[in-house]
């Protein structure tokens, strides 16, 4: 049995002294809009030792259900009682006071005053920070990793872990769920469910309960038509019993009609047991529907260069602030490239530079770039969802369509105009309008924010499936660790390539400090590639190439050889 403690004498202290201590209790709580019930929990306790994740599909509940957990809104019906204090950390309000100490600023990476002009990574940590102040033995956050960097996610993780009372988190990082939680709640049609074990342990889980519902369903189908069959042979049999024939003898009429009877009753008798069998089956209800998005990522026509982006000689600044200084990266083909790195060191300006073709940046001929913006911005909130997926469609309309139901988007909802969308719904509809025109070259800034797990599955499968050139930024480990073959960092104004997965990545960067001379041998290779080939296309060129074009790009790769090698030569004294 838990140790129920009074609220005076609840600290911090207690739980490392040991004690099981029961911080909040509910029962029979119902939340309601107009008509539809959000949230259904007939009981909940949480204990010092929880850590517990909330997930669900977007618009499930799972905000209404913290803030009626932590008295923040009341239930409709039933009741929650807190056991001590507990804090709250919002995505969107402010902070409860503007400073915090020291010691909690140096351990969250912020300064002790709060600044609106902070990065949003920044104001959530800060908040975090001003959290660990109060002690309180039960956090409340929602969406803590949202707008954080790799680093600021590890950082939170950290901190977290060492946390002395209970957590509760919604969040849609699947790695910070797993490596923080030992249960996770679900919110799904309503109802609330809580698992033991991590968010992997809960999906593995959870995919058993479906496949064993639907099987169970399956069976109580298969069994059920099996006795209404039997049912209506045995009806049919019944139906069949003739009287006796006309010119049979009363005696003999008399003994058939017996027999006709007795063997009718038998039937009848029979249909009503097979009927009482039907009745008394127990009934499995059809496992309801899961409405997840498809998308089919395809490449509409192959490129053919080697090179599919180059960076030479990049410069960025805005006023003082230098992001990129003379920076070069080589894309090849077949790359799937993860660009990570700090808030604010320029990863989404760099590709907006790739789309802009800006100075010093060179994209292979007949690249058809699709475009995801972080600020989704390749949408007009003006018009609607299908005018919008159309602008640029090189399908027709019902095409269109289909792919819109796929993502969930049926029937007159793609006449809602884009400014009523939820952040989840915008970035559905952003992937829609990218699939529906010529592509085979995906620049992706950061496409999972806001979205379920659910839908970061599919997107997760459909980038690690996808035939084209891939070159995403991502906050999400698990996503960038699934598809990335190689790792482009931008550290010191320069960019950095590592041939390798994100794990490889880590572990690289692990050990002793790298050099940078691999990655300059391996732009020597793909530079040296690339040369043979040009002198192939200039000694026989064909109808369609520019020759005066194809020379002026020959001596520009020979003279990115020429510094390229001058500087491993500066480095090791050979080249290798």
């Amino acid at each position: 049995m838990p140790i129920r403690l009074s609220v005076s004498t609840l600290s911090p202290s207690d739980v490392e002294e040991g004690f099981f201590i029961l911080l909040l209790e509910c029962s029979n709580i119902k939340k309601y809009f107009g008509e539809r019930l959000i949230i259904g929990l007939e009981r909940l306790n949480i204990y010092s030792e929880d850590r517990i994740g909330i997930v669900g599909p977007n618009g499930a509940g799972k905000s209404t259900l913290v803030n009626i957990l932590s008295q923040r809104l009341a239930p409709d019906e039933g009741w929650v009682r807190l056991y001590g204090s507990c804090v709250y950390v919002s995505q969107l309000e402010p902070p409860v006071r503007k400073t915090i100490g020291p010691e909690m600023a140096s351990k969250f990476g912020v300064p002790t005053h709060w600044d609106e002009k902070m990065s949003g990574g920044e104001k959530t940590r800060f908040k975090l920070a001003q959290s660990f102040e109060t002690d309180s033995l039960l956090l409340f956050a929602d969406e803590p990793t949202t707008n954080i960097d790799l680093e600021g996610i590890e950082l939170i993780e950290k901190q977290l872990a060492e946390y002395r009372g209970a957590l509760v988190l919604i969040a849609h990082d699947r790695d910070f769920l797993d490596k923080l939680c030992n249960k996770i709640l679900e919110v799904e049609n309503g109802k609330i469910k809580l698992y033991n074990g991590n968010y992997s342990a809960y999906s593995a889980e959870k995919a058993k309960e479906r496949a064993r519902a639907q099987f169970e369903y399956g069976q109580y189908i298969s069994e059920k038509k099996r006795l209404e069959r039997v049912a209506f042979n045995l009806k049919d049999k019944v139906k069949s019993i003739k009287g006796p024939p006309k010119r049979m003898g009363n005696s003999e009429a008399r003994l058939h009609k017996m027999g006709g009877q007795k063997a009718k009753a038998t039937l009848e008798r029979a249909v009503k047991n097979v009927e009482a069998r039907i009745r008394h089956l127990e009934v499995k209800e059809k496992p309801p529907q899961q409405r997840a998005i498809k998308l089919d990522l395809d490449a509409t026509r192959e490129l053919q260069s080697k090179v599919i982006i180059e960076g030479r000689h990049l410069h960025k600044s805005f006023g003082p602030k230098v992001l990129l200084n003379d920076a070069d990266f080589i894309i090849t083909n077949g790359d799937k490239v993860a660009l990570i790195g700090p808030n604010g060191c320029g990863k989404s300006t760099l590709l907006k530079m790739i789309i802009n073709r800006e100075a010093g940046i060179r994209v292979a001929p007949g690249a058809k770039i699709g475009y995801f913006s972080q600020d989704l911005s390749i949408l007009d909130e003006n018009l609607t969802i299908l005018e919008n997926v159309m602008a640029g469609s090189i399908y027709q309309e019902t095409y269109a369509r289909i792919l819109l139901a796929r993502l969930l988007f049926k029937g007159e909802e793609v006449y809602k105009k884009v400014g009523v969308l939820s952040g989840g719904e915008r970035v559905k509809v952003s992937f829609a309008k990218i699939l529906l025109q010529e592509i085979n070259l995906l620049i992706l800034d950061e496409p999972t924010n806001y979205l379920d797990l659910a839908a970061l599955d599919v997107i997760e499968e459909e980038l690690r499936n996808y035939t084209g050139a891939l070159l995403f930024v991502s906050h999400d480990r698990r996503l960038i660790s699934a598809v990335a073959n190689r790792i482009m960092t931008i550290e010191n104004q320069k960019t950095k390539l590592f041939n390798g997965s994100y794990q490889e990545y880590l572990r690289k960067k692990q050990q002793a400090p790298d050099d940078g001379l691999g990655e300059v041998k391996k732009q020597i290779f793909v530079l040296e590639n690339h040369l043979s080939e040009l002198i192939g296309r200039l000694s026989m060129p064909a109808k369609k190439d520019d020759v005066e074009a194809l020379d002026q790009e020959y001596h520009e790769v020979l003279g990115e050889l020429k510094r390229l090698k001058a500087r491993l030569r500066g480095e090791n004294g050979v080249i290798s």
